[in-house]
């Protein structure tokens, strides 16, 4: 084991909350610029990828070893954990706690849709699952699963969602990278509707300056010869026949 590893470590393991790679970098300035030990200040200038590389290692060195504890990366910060199979004793020793309330089939659903085709409308989400989401969209969202991140680039400009930390740390994951596949639901087609334009001729939304009103055709004449065409008015010049006399 490595001197940064050790130190990160120790940090961990005494640390009552996750730690996230540039939070232990900046322990480790922050050290090195009031210790008096040169092997304090020697981690001034550590970079974060030499950080992020000590903790793979350690993460992998605790799972070898095989302990009742390890060391996990949740949301993008590091922390010691213990495994699920000592959960019985543990949740006897700290006592039990309230627990957010499970989330329903369709809330499940529905968060399931926003995680792996994020981001994506109200809409977007109704068309996959085939019912409207209303409900448990506003559920998700005062839970802090999910949250708006911005609007659609079409007609009406619909806002889009997309899951929150607090969902990485609901279900446990490192990153959204580490959700299992589903190659299936990545590749269902949504029919999009169409970019909103702003140059078009006739749209409101376009410059008053390129504004035009359609203009009328003339209508076409009929081509010489065609029976359906009605027959001319007589010239003022012919004779009437007998048909048009009085």
């Amino acid at each position: 084991m490595t001197e940064l590893e050790s130190i990160l470590e120790a940090i961990l393991f005494a640390s009552q909350k996750p730690l996230s790679p540039s939070e232990l970098r900046s322990l480790l300035v922050a050290t090195a610029e009031h210790a008096e030990d040169p092997a304090g200040s020697a981690w001034k200038h550590v970079k974060l990828d030499a950080i992020e590389t000590a903790l793979e290692t350690l993460r992998q060195a605790h799972e070898t070893a095989a302990r009742t504890y390890r060391l996990a990366c949740v949301a993008g910060a590091w922390q010691f954990v213990s495994r699920p199979e000592f959960a019985p004793w543990l949740r006897v020793l700290a006592g039990e706690r309230t627990r957010p309330g499970r989330l329903s089939q369709p809330a499940l659903e529905t968060l399931t849709i926003i995680a792996y085709r994020q981001p994506i409308t109200r809409a977007e989400m109704e068309q996959i699952r085939g019912v409207s989401v209303d409900g448990v969209l506003q559920t998700l969202v005062e839970r802090g699963l999910v949250e708006t991140i911005g609007r659609a680039a079409v007609v009406g400009r619909p806002m889009q969602y997309g899951t929150t930390p607090l969902f990485l740390q609901y279900f446990g994951l490192r990153d959204l990278e580490s959700l299992p596949a589903a190659d299936e639901l990545r590749r269902l087609p949504v029919e999009r509707p169409a970019g909103l334009a702003t140059a078009d001729p006739g749209l409101a939304t376009a410059p008053p300056e390129q504004l035009t009103l359609p203009t009328e055709t003339p209508p076409a004449e009929p081509p010489p010869g065609d029976a359906t065409a009605p027959p001319a008015p007589p010239s003022s010049d012919e004779p009437l026949g007998p048909s048009q006399g009085h």
